[in-house]
């Protein structure tokens, strides 16, 4: 998915705490203009109680330089006019869920799209048949080219081997679990090939970045890693797909047509974002610095896939108990955790092979990044490869639910894990 500015984004995404600000109320400026007066007068004389009084009088208006200074800013000052404390009034209820939206809103607007397709799937059935996702598809991965900042990725050459490791893990590791997800005897069969599917993918295209810069990891290497995985995966996907999954379900798949599609619909807009930001300044400053506004772009037409497949299958998911669609997303979930803990037990080990100094596996900067990366999967891509199957693994609404419910669960799981990171970051530093 294409959580972003992050957003996802997820990134910035929703569920990672802020960190905490201190406000200094006692600064000498913040004092009051009376007390300084009336202690230089004890020095030199006995004050008298009209100079007193009138001390106070003059005291009573602020400064007028402090005065403008507010009116630029815009706001109030959390400090009152005679230096006492004022209470911050707390955000409104309508700023709170506005703020509340526009930090989940990849997550919202994926559900929402869910919810309006069972709904009414009158307007869905009719963007189907003007091929409404096919383009939708394609604003996407423009818009993730016109948002890769590629001139970081020479940062990333240093921690090659940390890269080569989590690009293994990307495209061979986890599509390896496929065929062994696809043993699970289950109904509806298509959620358990979605989820399989899904394993398959490469790594998201923007929130394993975004939650790799709040953590504190290195951004190159994880955007060294999205950017490698994308690219290969156009190749690798369509054979995993035909040996893990095609076998299981006994079908063949039209790789070399899928290849074809995939390039059609992913590389080609990629590139073209690519090359419109690297060639024009203006582009890239243009969109450096409307970043939230291109991710909530992406989030809605991310968010047309599902609204349309689920439309056209809003008879067959109605049928299909609560129990069917809990089991999977908690097999959703299960799968998710089980990457998170090899990859760590995988750094772990590689950490202790090497010898000579500190290997570039237990550099913290380098091993958050790949854990983060390596254990995502992309939304946007299964969209597109399940767009160009036709129906060759089941229905398209069952294969993309459990992977929008999979896509969402990853973000919440790993905020928390960022978040719980951080936590004890703090307290490191603290403790210092």
């Amino acid at each position: 998915m294409v959580a972003t500015r992050t957003g996802f984004s997820l990134a910035s995404f929703a569920f990672v705490s802020a960190s905490d600000s201190a406000m200094i109320t006692h600064h000498p400026s913040l004092l009051r203009p009376s007390i300084l007066t009336l202690r230089a007068g004890v020095l030199g004389r006995r004050p008298t109680l009209n100079a007193f009084l009138s001390t106070t009088v003059a005291s009573a208006t602020p400064p007028l330089r402090l005065r403008c200074l507010r009116a630029t800013a815009g706001g109030t000052s959390p400090v009152s006019g005679d230096g006492g404390k004022r209470a911050v009034p707390p955000p409104t209820l309508g700023a709170a869920l506005l703020g509340f939206v526009r930090s989940n809103f990849l997550p919202l607007a994926l559900i929402g799209g869910i919810i309006l397709g069972l709904l009414d799937p009158t307007l869905g059935c009719l963007a189907h048949k003007y091929s409404l996702s096919k383009y939708s598809t394609f604003g996407i991965f423009v818009i993730s080219g016109l948002t890769l900042r590629t001139r970081e990725l020479g940062a990333a050459l240093e921690a090659w081997p940390a890269g080569l490791y989590g690009l293994g893990s990307i495209l061979l590791f986890t599509p390896f679990l496929a065929q062994f997800i696809m043993q699970v005897q289950f109904f509806p069969r298509e959620f358990i090939t979605g989820l399989a599917i899904f394993c398959c993918m490469p790594t998201t295209l923007s929130s394993g970045v975004t939650l790799t810069q709040l953590v504190g990891g290195n951004s190159a290497l994880a955007l060294a890693m999205t950017v490698a995985s994308n690219l290969l995966g156009i190749i690798i996907v369509p054979l995993s797909l035909a040996k893990y999954i095609g076998a299981g379900v006994g079908v063949s798949l039209p790789t070399e047509q899928l290849f074809k599609s995939l390039v059609t619909s992913l590389l080609i807009p990629l590139i073209i974002g690519m090359v419109a930001r690297e060639t024009s300044k203006g582009i890239a400053d243009f969109v450096d610095g409307n970043r939230q506004s291109f991710s909530v772009a992406s989030a809605v037409l991310l968010s047309l896939v599902p609204w349309i497949q689920v439309s056209r299958s809003r008879s067959l998911i109605l049928s299909v108990q609560v129990k069917s669609f809990a089991v999977a997303v908690t097999i959703g979930v299960l799968l998710h955790l089980a990457l998170l803990a090899f990859n760590a037990a995988m750094l772990e080990i590689l950490s202790r092979l090497e010898q000579k100094g500190e290997s570039v596996f237990a550099q913290k900067e380098y091993a958050r990044a790949v854990i983060l990366v390596a254990s995502q999967k992309t939304l946007p891509v299964l969209v597109a490869v399940v767009e160009q199957l036709g129906g060759a693994f089941g229905e398209s609404g069952f294969l993309v639910i459990p992977c929008v419910a999979a896509h969402i669960n990853q973000i919440i799981i790993d905020s928390i894990i960022v978040n719980w990171w951080r936590q004890k970051d703090q307290q490191f530093t603290s403790a210092k």
